[in-house]
């Protein structure tokens, strides 16, 4: 058994030594809407996250569960976070020409 024992520990410690591991920030970013954008620039830049952006902005319509608050700058910060999320590995970024910030507090705990 101890045979088993050790060709297991050999495999774990070969997985752990070929699976990356994350960078300490990449899963605690966000992107949300900076608070000196006016709201008319912010739908610009939501109408386009939402639109042909590819933010999935379903979560943000009437009677869905991130309806409320229904403000422009919430659902703005959820689209653009929503994009950043999707593309930031393929070049995405969280601008949407000036809109958006990165931020490291989770907005869900932190309004």
């Amino acid at each position: 058994m101890s045979i088993l024992l050790a060709i297991r520990i050999m495999l774990l410690v070969l997985l752990m030594s070929i699976i990356p591991p994350k960078s300490a920030g990449e899963l605690e970013q966000w992107c949300i809407a900076d608070e000196q954008t006016p709201d008319d620039e912010l739908q610009a830049a939501m109408d386009w996250a939402c639109g042909s952006g590819g933010a999935d902005c379903s979560m943000i319509q009437a009677n869905q569960g991130c309806y409320f608050p229904n403000t422009t700058r919430n659902h703005a910060s959820y689209a653009f976070n929503d994009y950043f999320q999707k593309f930031k590995h393929k070049g995405g970024s969280c601008n949407f020409r000036g809109a958006a910030m990165i931020t490291e507090l989770d907005p869900s705990k932190h309004s």
